[in-house]
């Protein structure tokens, strides 16, 4: 890829959430601009002198932050994931000047119910969205639903909570409602089983106190592609359509790990 398609940045923060997970900022081109929801290709050195690996990465920091933030899992020997982790202050990544992707509210006409049910590092995204005050404008109910395997991994939850905190979201915070999903240990105020199940029995609508309506709710997947697929799946009999360019409806998919 030639050089005028991306940016050098600088890693300025990071921080680990367990051994394997961590999440880290950047610098950001002040011609850098996408719409919260969607993802940067990131380049970091390859193992061929001169070579950059490449990989797509939703961004987290809101669409006016001067910097960029990420959420990453390491992945056993991954080639990009590997080098990425061993990336400190200071250092240089590259960003692919333009962005992608069509998990955004825009793929959505009307509705009242905004959900967004992420496992995992698909909550990254979702950080984004948050982050959009036309988010909390638009929306009467704002429902987060955080899927992880231990305690530990429920990153951002200082974050996710402090919206009613802040001078600029507390007005509209009450429209949150967040759900933790623990799947391999028993946390108190947690629920246990995975995403589709909670779906397929009713317990997540049972336990945010709120209905998936055609009329009202607009859902948006992102995260371990099985869970997407099933998910989506389970969605679509009952009713709800997959958004496409130009044919707005129900739903907006990412696979993302």
């Amino acid at each position: 890829m030639s050089t005028d398609k991306y940016t050098t940045e600088r890693i300025t923060a990071v921080r680990p959430w367990t051994d394997n997970l961590f999440s880290f900022r950047t610098t950001r081109d002040r011609g850098y601009r996408f719409v919260p929801g969607q993802f940067a290709r990131l380049g970091v050195p390859g193992e061929a002198e001169g070579s950059i690996v490449w990989r797509a990465y939703s961004i987290a920091s809101a669409a006016h932050d001067e910097h960029l933030e990420f959420f990453s899992v390491v992945v056993p020997g991954g080639q990009f994931t590997s080098r990425l982790a061993k990336l400190r202050e200071g250092d240089a990544i590259h960003v692919e000047r333009r962005s992608y992707g069509f998990l955004t509210t825009d793929r959505f006409e009307a509705g009242r119910d905004l959900w967004m049910l992420a496992t995992g590092t698909g909550l990254a995204p979702f950080l984004s969205i948050l982050h959009d005050f036309e988010t909390w404008e638009h929306y009467e109910n704002i429902v987060l639903v955080q899927s992880v395997r231990t305690q530990q991994e429920l990153a951002y939850e200082d974050v996710i909570r402090g919206f009613d905190k802040s001078e600029y979201y507390a007005e509209h915070a009450r429209k949150l409602r967040y759900a933790r999903i623990v799947t391999r240990e028993p946390v108190p105020g947690t629920l246990r089983d995975r995403v589709t199940k909670l779906l397929a029995s009713g317990v997540l609508e049972e336990n945010l106190g709120m209905k998936l309506d055609l009329d009202r709710s607009r859902i948006m997947l992102c995260g371990n592609p099985e869970m997407v697929e099933d998910s989506r799946k389970l969605l679509v009999e009952r009713g709800f359509r997959l958004s496409r360019r130009g044919d707005p409806a129900h739903l907006a998919v990412e696979n993302y790990w």
